[in-house]
């Protein structure tokens, strides 16, 4: 193979030039970064070897190594792992394929965040932050397994790379960083080890460092290990300081901010395993475009298995990260045997457990901290409702809403509203939107405020799923008020029906793209409103449907007038002078763009919408 030179793809490209010149003041994170992907190559082969004993021997000892020369002014990171072919090597070190690249690119073009800079670990691009610290960096590397040939690849950060053939001495990778003349701290030995103790500490492999002695007038090699090693699930609570936990999070999360909470335990008994867990803090900006399957590490009596074990957690609680260990799982077991192993299913059930016990201790104890929380994870706990049955009311507890009584970025619980209800209201209203501040001026609202009753204010893509899935609450219905009738409404007056009877005739038989039309009980100070048939699509379903490119057309609904309004007079007196004026129909019309308007849906017809109120404004003139 001889040597090839390559371009980045222009996304790798920008991000380059990114990590180099905006992202310095946090440059020491290379090292953790380059040691996080020495540590996950050696449990990548570690797994494989379980099944495959002629890819690492039972006496292989893993090492990390961190090699400086002060002589050459490099510093190489190598491991023992798995290793890469050379079309590892060019997808790997030559692309980032995940969905987050550009959200990270227009970010940082921004230069809006203050947390910016802290960024690059919530997009996977740990690898090349090793360009913040050298003017060239070159790999060399072996794959595991017979008849694999050497590669390399260098390049200095500038749009290219070279990737050709190499010698090396077993599995496994060397990392080579030429560092900058304003980096040469990196190869002190004190440096190295005052990083490693901050950042990887804990990582369950030997971190080596070996450095040359003068002894004797000759040079010795010295090789020491400076971390600990014992992996940090597995120590007692009262030897662990928070900064270790937050340490730990930021390995196992890829994010800078300290984690929000921290569940450590140890189950006993018919089924024993460790647990450490962390709840975020923030939402990473990727989190709606990545992988939506939960990551948190399994490890078997310290072997590492998978971090795709999608039966561990449930995927709402995708948020979460974190390590379980288990000694009862067997060493063999492979990817697709767990799924459907029984012990795995046994371990997720206390697992949620566990996390929905600390959600709920967090509510209740740390309010404002859980707010916060709420506000980046809220839809993904309403994704459970719906998932997880056996669950369903735990979530449902652990919810927050704004209401018709709520300030803005205020909430209430479930509980809270039931608490409040008046006792003849028996069920649970709630109305689903784009936005809060256009709901709490909707025409639904008026009936049930006129009563002093308080309405649910959903504005979320989840939340007409989640209220659908959630049915009832502690043997309260869920009711959308703008969907069939109200069981708390006033009945339409004798007087008002006879007077309109024919009127709605007219329109009912006359209007398009409406069901039917009748007089209402919910309204009053609005002149209409449009109301989906129970059991029928909301509006709102409709329009996220269409969003998500399913459903079909949209259902007709049934436009209610309202008889007190003066509008609606209007229409009814000119209705009596000639039922079969022409404008009677174009006011109807008019009436019906009103209530598509305040559903929050588009107009079908938007010039014909401005005619008629072109029309009515040359009537008032007239």
């Amino acid at each position: 193979m001889s040597a090839r030179k390559l371009k980045f793809k222009t996304e790798l490209n920008q991000l380059m030039d990114i990590i180099v010149h905006s992202l310095y003041s946090h440059r020491e994170v290379f090292l953790r970064e380059l040691i996080s992907n020495a540590s996950d190559a050696i449990d990548k082969l570690r797994y494989e070897a379980l099944t495959d004993r002629s890819l690492a021997g039972a006496d292989t000892v893993w090492q990390i190594k961190l090699i400086p020369d002060k002589e050459a002014g490099t510093l190489t990171i190598s491991d023992n792992g798995i290793g890469m072919d050379e079309e590892t090597v060019i997808r790997e070190l030559g692309t980032i394929a995940r969905s987050g690249t550009k959200a990270f690119l227009a970010r940082m073009k921004e230069g809006k965040d203050p947390s910016a800079p802290e960024l690059i670990g919530q997009f996977g691009v740990g690898f090349y932050s090793a360009f913040m610290v050298s003017e060239k960096v070159r790999v060399e590397t072996l794959a595991a397994g017979e008849g694999k040939t050497a590669v390399s690849w260098e390049s200095a950060g500038k749009g290219d790379f070279v990737v050709g053939e190499t010698t090396r001495d077993g599995h496994g990778t060397d990392v080579i960083l030429t560092l900058t003349e304003d980096a040469k701290a990196y190869l002190e030995g004190w440096e190295l080890r005052n990083l490693v103790k901050r950042f990887s500490d804990f990582v369950e492999h030997p971190i080596v460092l070996v450095t040359q002695e003068e002894k004797d007038g000759k040079q010795e090699t010295k090789e020491e290990t400076i971390n600990t090693q014992k992996a940090i699930w597995l120590r007692a609570k009262d030897e662990i300081k928070d900064e270790d936990y937050a340490n730990f999070y930021k390995h196992v999360s890829h994010d800078f901010a300290d984690p929000l909470h921290t569940i450590h335990y140890s189950a006993e008994g018919a089924l024993e395993f460790k647990a450490l867990l962390f709840l975020p803090a923030q939402r990473p900006f990727d989190y709606y475009t990545a992988d939506p399957k939960p990551r948190v590490q399994l490890y078997v009596n310290r072997v590492f298995i998978t971090d795709a074990c999608e039966n561990l957690l449930p995927q709402y609680l995708r948020f979460v990260k974190g390590v379980v260990d288990s000694s009862d799982l067997p060493l063999n077991v492979s990817r697709e045997m767990l799924q459907d192993n029984p012990m795995v299913r046994k371990i997720e059930s206390n697992l949620v457990k566990r996390i929905l016990g600390a959600l709920d201790d967090l509510k209740t104890k740390e309010y404002e901290k859980y707010v916060k929380f709420f506000q980046a994870f809220g839809a993904t706990l309403k994704e459970g409702v719906a998932r997880d049955y056996a669950n369903r009311e735990k979530l449902a507890a652990l919810l927050l809403f704004q209401s018709t009584r709520t300030e803005d970025g205020k909430y209430l619980t479930l509980d809270d509203y039931i608490g409040q209800m008046p006792e003849e209201q028996k069920e649970i209203y709630y109305l689903c939107g784009d936005r809060i501040g256009a709901l709490r001026q909707s025409p639904y609202l008026e009936v049930i405020k006129d009563k002093g009753q308080d309405v649910l204010l959903l504005d979320e893509p989840v939340d007409p799923f989640f209220a659908e899935s959630m049915g009832e609450y502690k043997g309260k219905t869920f009711k959308a008020i703008d969907q069939g009738a109200l069981a708390d409404a006033p009945a339409v007056d004798e007087a008002h029906t006879q007077a309109y009877e024919k009127l709605v005739k007219r329109l009912s038989e006359e209007l398009e793209d409406v069901k039917e039309v009748r007089l209402s009980s919910r309204l009053r100070e609005s002149a209409s409103c449009l109301v989906a048939d129970e059991g029928q699509m909301s509006a709102q379903m409709e329009r996220l449907m269409k969003q998500f490119g399913g459903g079909g057309g949209d259902a007709p609904r049934v436009l209610e007038l309202n008889p007190d309004h003066a509008a609606v007079k209007a229409v009814l007196a000119l209705y009596e002078k000639d039922e079969k004026s022409e404008d009677v129909l174009e006011l109807g019309h008019l009436l019906l763009d009103q209530a598509v308007i305040a559903e929050g849906s588009k107009i079908k017809d938007p010039g014909a919408f401005a005619r008629r109120v072109n029309l009515l404004i040359t009537k008032q003139g007239a």
